[in-house]
């Protein structure tokens, strides 16, 4: 039965799903990809390989993701430059391709008619999204108008400047996340009992190894906790803020104290590489929670780059702070704007609010149903595991749910 289940096809999980928005790597800079995830109400783009605002292209060129953005990578990527007017000015002059990461592809191309249970297989080998084809009665009209211009080269394509939705010969595509995946199991989770209701502890799916677990102390620079992040985007989890008090002599434990979350860093705008580059890993979690920075750790931020003279950093925040729009005394001042840009996203404020720098948390005795209910609940993909008096274990990640699932059916044919 549960076999049967998962012999479904992916296009059953894309009803609805609404065609992904595109950059194209032939033409996008990384200033284009700034101002494309600012007019989005999600936190990700993708960009590809083939560019639809040049009508002279062949209509028959592939089109191929090369991966997923998100302002987490703009933020890390900032923060690696010299901060001066002239490296800054270049680093967003860059292709959008140096966004993308280059260790593996988080994105697959799959067929319609893939199936769920070889997608699960893709996910577990290191994908994130699967980009799957989609048409529509819009992309049936698009594919005509565009048969016209083959026929007329003078008509041009009405396109925005920086992305696009429907590509060569009309094509459209959605992604399936491990979220979608991890939804559907949930809905005929009783095609799996008796394992769901077993503690995690019992099944093993805790992930304690320090290759896994990635974690910075409280008290460290954000600054170093940089290459912690860039490997919780590619690994789609979160980096451990923790405090080692709780320390034993024999035992080397530490307490879980809250996370430093890509999908929150996404939230905000690019100014955030200023708060990264001059705050502590404690604070920056406090800067960039849900609820906007406090006015304290703005104005530390602000004294702090001056005082380092990160001339860029500093041109970066007053260039964004002259679009916030307010003529309030307190806005106009550099905290002010600097704090009113900080979260000068289109990202509606319930997205925001949801997003916190508090951990998600379960035990050992925790149920594997329990935990993924809570997962989704959160719209995270880990939950980490605690002990009794707080202090860090382990996580449990979708990717350990789906090696389990598999392992069960593997042990039930």
């Amino acid at each position: 039965m549960a076999l049967t289940l998962l012999s479904h096809e992916v296009s059953d999980l894309c009803i609805g799903k609404p065609p992904l928005r595109c950059l194209s790597v032939a033409t996008a800079t990384v200033a284009d990809a700034i101002a494309a995830l600012k007019s989005s109400d999600e936190p990700f783009l993708t960009v590809w390989s083939c560019d639809h605002h040049d009508e002279e292209t062949d209509g028959n060129d592939k089109c191929e993701c090369l991966g997923k953005i998100c302002m987490a990578d703009v933020i890390c990527y900032l923060s690696k430059f010299d901060n001066n007017v002239l490296s800054l000015s270049s680093a967003f002059d860059a292709s959008v391709s140096v966004l993308i990461p280059k260790s593996r592809s988080l994105v697959v191309h799959v067929h319609s008619s893939c199936k769920l249970i070889e997608a699960i297989d893709l996910i577990i080998q290191g994908a994130q999204n699967l980009i799957v084809p989609i048409q529509t009665r819009s992309s049936i009209t698009k594919r005509r108008q565009q048969q016209k211009l083959l026929i007329n080269r003078n008509v041009v394509v009405s396109l925005s400047a920086t992305t696009a939705t429907t590509h060569k010969n009309g094509l459209q595509f959605c992604w399936i996340t491990q979220e979608d995946i991890i939804r559907f199991l949930l809905d005929s989770i009783s095609v799996f009992s008796p394992f769901p209701s077993l503690p995690i502890s019992d099944l093993g799916v805790i992930n304690s190894t320090q290759h896994t677990i990635l974690a910075v102390d409280y008290y460290s620079s954000a600054a170093s906790a940089v290459s912690a992040v860039s490997r919780a985007i590619l690994d789609n989890v979160s980096v451990a803020v923790v405090d080692k008090g709780c320390d034993q002599e024999e035992d080397q434990r530490m307490a879980l104290i809250g996370e430093i979350s890509p999908m929150t860093l996404a939230c905000c705008d690019e100014t955030a590489a200023a708060a990264v580059a001059t705050l502590s890993a404690g604070d920056l979690m406090t800067y960039i929670d849900g609820s906007g920075p406090p006015e304290s750790l703005v104005g530390v931020v602000r004294n702090r780059l001056e005082d380092k003279g990160m001339v860029g950093l500093i041109s970066l925040v007053d260039s964004l702070s002259s679009f916030s729009g307010s003529s309030s005394d307190d806005e106009s001042s550099p905290a002010g704007r600097m704090r009113t840009s900080s979260y000068g996203r289109s990202v509606s404020s319930a997205a925001r609010m949801a997003r916190k720098s508090v951990a998600i948390v379960c035990n050992r005795k925790s149920s594997l149903m329990a935990v993924m209910i809570q997962a989704i609940a959160h719209r995270v993909s880990y939950v980490w595991v605690v002990d009794e008096d707080g202090c860090l274990i382990g996580m449990v990640t979708f990717v350990d749910i789906f090696k389990l699932f598999r392992e069960f059916l593997d042990g039930d044919n």
